[in-house]
């Protein structure tokens, strides 16, 4: 079966080297980078990326792009053959990305790959959401779930009271499945961009759609009963653990800082 695994960014920077991986330029600068596929062609809402983030590459490789299978991951994050290699180096990581062999082999038994969850433990998917960004954005959410897919209802409740939870927006599935969830994540997310003003809002804040959409995908694969396979994601650079930790501490004290 052939793999497209996407590799999105918004500059020129390293890349995997193994063949399913194809760089998947976004973002609004006018040149093109060497050998990077771009997602203001075709059939594309690549005007949203301030808004929507790498969803804007996840839209264009469902509506553009003909593959057994298709993966969205990020220059920064990149899913592992397996091991976690949390402390290894930029190099070491690297030479553990995720080969086309070992795709292959867990194709064979899963429809569908996801990073290993995170575990807030201290606080819910909905509480994180809500000191970090503006809880009416879950509250909209939630009612045009209701109104337009009722039957995915008691899924988001569930995922949204849960700890631990997908993120990253990264996955790897069969066509059909990628295909059909981004359908169904654009249909949901479009509405609540219909019903919310975000004009006051941060630069950061108004990622508003990639974000509700690490929410939703938990709500999609349960709603379809997905057979999936959890796999570590590797942090390819280096991360502040101090600013990270300082910031997750004052948003808990403060809210959205």
């Amino acid at each position: 079966m052939k793999a497209e695994i996407y590799v999105v960014s918004h500059k020129d920077t390293r890349m995997p080297q193994d063949k399913m991986y194809y760089p998947l330029q976004v973002g609004s600068a006018k040149e093109n980078f060497p050998g990077f596929l771009r997602d203001n062609t075709g059939d594309n809402i690549a005007e949203k990326n301030p808004n929507y983030c790498e969803l804007t590459a996840q839209y264009w490789a469902a509506k553009n792009r003909n593959a057994d299978i298709k993966g969205l991951v990020h220059y920064r994050r990149l899913f592992s053959n397996g091991k976690r290699n949390f402390f290894s180096s930029v190099d070491k990581k690297f030479a553990d990305v995720m080969t086309s062999d070992t795709l292959a082999k867990l194709m064979e038994s899963y429809d569908l790959i996801l990073p290993t969850k995170r575990n807030y433990y201290i606080e819910t998917s909905w509480s994180q959401y809500a000191h970090v960004h503006h809880e009416k954005d879950l509250v909209v959410t939630r009612e045009v779930i209701a109104e337009k897919y009722p039957d995915y209802l008691p899924a988001f409740d569930k995922w949204v009271n849960r700890r631990a939870v997908h993120k990253f927006n990264m996955l790897i599935a069969k066509a059909d499945i990628f295909d059909q969830y981004t359908e169904w994540l654009i249909d949901v997310l479009e509405e609540v961009e219909r019903r919310i003003d975000i004009s006051d809002y941060t630069p950061y804040e108004q990622r508003v759609y990639g974000f509700l959409s690490e929410i939703l995908i938990d709500v999609w694969v349960e709603k379809q009963g997905i057979k999936y396979k959890e796999i570590p994601v590797m942090f390819m650079g280096n991360q502040h653990w101090v600013k990270k930790i300082s910031k997750f501490l004052l948003r808990k004290v403060r809210g959205r800082a």
